[in-house]
């Protein structure tokens, strides 16, 4: 019986010995079939290509050639395709290159071939390939291709990078374009006004940084060239990638409030190809029109953060895109008081060559000698060290803009002489409003309401400079 047993045991081990010997045998030929490429395996001419479609992720999409060298999708013929997305589409078998060839493959199911991660589908007027994506090989991370030749290839670059996409990466977007020099900017909607760029401003402001200017109650006045210029970065950067609609008519154009949009801007520019072409760019914007009512009713509500739902759509464009709550708010932010200057004093105290202070009743003038790092201020015989006052000035912005009259005392007042031949002073005035804010004018004209702190520490840095010197008299 123990060697009936034996025998047995002995008879399994040598089946099993036999198994394993076949199996490593029939490895070993496996291996041998396995060649190193490295070569392009593969070649279609991407202008050849009369279709296209692929299979991933469960969706389907099929695109055709037109006759003019574009593409129509297939789903929808008013869908905008780009054809810089479909050339990217085809660079992937323009040529194809393999690391590895494994030649007579009985099993393609080992390598996620018979249910593929991705099936492509290209059509020339010759030949049409049947391209399946299969899994990726465990050392190295290949992606195993086949072409259905019976030969199964490791590709020397994935081409499910391209194929991982889906329709909306298709579209043919609407594009901000490259401005040079921004000649004009027209906004209408909420307010209707123009800023314009002039090459020489000089005689319409005493700030030699200013460019953009507009034109007010029959008078060119400045605008602030760095909001201006972040109000262009703003609209150059804005993402036009977002689509609600691609095919907009009238009804969705109601829907989204672009029928009669919050806001339009137009922008004239020149182009920098160095031809100075000429060129304009008009995108309208404009928040959900029922959001928009409720927030109108709400006006007065301030609980809470207030939900922005916006759109933006390119001068007649079909397509309407989503754009988000900050590119909202930076683009709708375009009235005049948004891009003029907050600075009270726009001019530099380096272009000064005087300051004229009246405070309490007396005026006092302090007068600058020299140039850059050696320029000192004087007053009354001796050097003043004007850094405070300097300071102060400089922290006169605007809270907000007003026209109305002054209604309190005046607090001090003074003038900046300027080494400007077209723009020889300014003249600026605060009155006491209330406890906390003071009205600044400019030239006899109201500005805007300052912070009061700023106005008294002007008062302050001026008094320290005079006392100390009657100080020192006295002593």
């Amino acid at each position: 019986m123990a060697r009936s047993k034996r025998l047995l045991i002995l008879l399994a081990v040598l089946a099993a010995a036999c198994i394993a010997a076949f199996a490593a045998l029939h490895w070993q030929q496996r291996q041998e079939q396995i060649s190193v490429s490295g070569e392009e395996v593969l070649t279609i001419d991407p202008e050849s290509v009369r279709a296209l479609s692929w299979t991933y992720g469960g969706e389907t999409l099929s695109f055709t050639r037109t006759e003019d060298g574009g593409w129509t999708y297939d789903g929808d013929p008013a869908f905008p395709v780009d054809p810089e997305a479909m050339e990217e589409l085809l660079t992937p078998f323009a040529p194809f290159s393999a690391a590895f060839v494994i030649d007579e493959v009985e099993d393609e199911g080992q390598y996620g071939l018979d249910d593929p991660a991705c099936s492509i589908t290209l059509v020339t007027e010759d030949q049409t390939w049947e391209i399946r994506l299969g899994d990726t090989s465990a050392v190295d991370g290949q992606r195993y291709v086949s072409f259905g030749d019976g030969t199964v290839y490791l590709a020397a670059s994935d081409p499910l990078t391209q194929y991982d996409v889906t329709l909306r990466e298709c579209i043919l977007n609407d594009e901000v374009p490259a401005m040079d020099r921004v000649t004009r900017l027209t906004f209408s909607g909420g307010e209707d006004w123009e800023a314009f760029w002039l090459e020489d401003g000089s005689a319409y402001t005493c700030c030699e940084d200013d460019e953009y200017f507009t034109q007010r109650d029959g008078e060119i006045r400045p605008l602030d060239t760095g909001r201006v210029e972040d109000y262009l970065s703003a609209l150059t950067s804005l993402d036009l990638t977002s689509y609600t609609a691609y095919d907009a008519g009238e009804e969705d154009l109601a829907r989204y409030g672009l029928d009669d949009p919050e806001l339009t801007v137009t922008v004239e520019y020149t182009s920098g190809d160095g031809s100075e072409a000429a060129g304009a760019f008009t995108l309208h914007i404009s928040r959900d029109p029922e959001e928009l009512a409720r927030a109108a009713e709400d006006a007065g509500d301030e609980d809470g953060e207030e939900t922005v739902t916006a759109y933006a759509r390119v001068d007649g464009s079909p397509i309407v895109y989503s754009i988000t709550s900050l590119e909202y708010a930076d683009l709708t932010a375009a009235g005049y008081d948004d891009l003029r200057h907050r600075e009270v004093l726009t001019a530099g105290f380096d272009d000064m060559t005087a300051l004229e202070v009246t405070l309490e009743g007396e005026t006092y003038t302090f007068t600058a000698q020299g140039e850059g790092d050696g320029r000192t201020w004087s007053w009354d015989g001796r050097e003043a060290d004007l850094t405070g006052v300097e300071n102060a000035a400089e922290r006169l912005t605007a809270e907000s803009f007003t026209d109305g009259a002054p209604e309190g005392q005046l607090e001090i007042s003074f003038t900046a002489r300027l080494d400007n031949g077209t723009f020889p002073e300014v003249t600026v005035e605060l009155y006491r409003q209330d406890g906390s804010t003071c009205l600044a004018a400019v030239d006899g004209e109201s500005v805007c309401l300052v912070d009061r702190s700023a106005v008294v520490d002007l008062m302050e840095a001026v008094r320290a400079i005079v006392l100390t010197d009657r100080e020192e008299d006295a002593a």
